[in-house]
């Protein structure tokens, strides 16, 4: 059989491909995963994504090029810091269908969240609809267990910045009339979860929310940036 050359179409949709294919190439390491789970969150330093992630640094950085090259992550200079951000909204889309497919599609991976949401700390959550009824209502406090600079980048409205590390230093503050939320970043997130922990062996009525705050904008809810209360 002859061979043909290929015509400018076909080298266009191999060329096409080919840099799909380089996202995808950059989203196979699960460290990388990670670490974009952080960016979906607000910006970083190489030196504090590292730190959440447990990498050092050298192999964060490896990671963070990795996904900088694919235009996932974008990052500038501040001093003697290198920052990295999401290059994009449509990377935090991207992400999140990844996450949503992977649950619906990976047997393993569903059986292990299925055990996991039938935790004390995961029975009967607060969902976006009934939080948003019950904020309204002055029914519940919401607090926000992430990271501090993760609430400055963008939080949801009413939510009180009590990192997680810091719970037991604030438990006074917190009311004993009212149902305490505590959200972090999303049902794949134990951040919450350890919170109702402390918040219910105190004696506190509390619940997590289902959502974190990229779900609650890409539901296209607004945020709130800036200061921790």
């Amino acid at each position: 059989m002859a061979n043909f050359p290929r015509q400018p179409d076909d080298l266009f949709k191999a060329y096409a491909y080919e840099q799909v294919a380089t996202i995808g190439k950059a989203l196979c390491a699960p460290a990388r995963l990670i670490l974009l789970n952080i960016l979906c969150q607000g910006e970083r330093s190489v030196e504090i994504l590292a730190n959440e992630a447990g990498l050092s640094v050298a192999n964060a950085s490896q990671h963070l090029q990795a996904l900088r090259h694919a235009n996932l992550v974008e990052s500038q200079r501040n001093g003697n810091h290198v920052i990295y951000h999401v290059a994009g909204k449509e990377v935090v889309v991207l992400f999140s269908a990844l996450k949503n497919l992977a649950l619906d599609r990976m047997t393993t991976l569903k059986q292990a969240f299925d055990e996991i949401s039938r935790a004390p700390s995961r029975l009967h959550p607060v969902s976006r609809e009934e939080l948003i009824e019950k904020v309204k209502g002055g029914e519940v406090v919401v607090i926000d267990v992430r990271p501090e600079e993760e609430y400055r980048a963008g939080h949801i409205p009413n939510a009180i910045s009590i990192p997680l590390e810091h719970l037991e230093e604030h438990l006074e503050r917190l009311p004993k009339d009212k149902e305490i939320v505590a959200l972090c970043r999303g049902e794949y997130c134990v951040l919450a979860d350890k919170a109702i922990d402390i918040l219910r062996a105190r004696g506190l009525t509390a619940r997590r929310a289902t959502d974190g705050p990229v779900e609650w904008e890409l539901a296209g809810l607004p945020l709130e940036t800036g200061n921790t209360d």
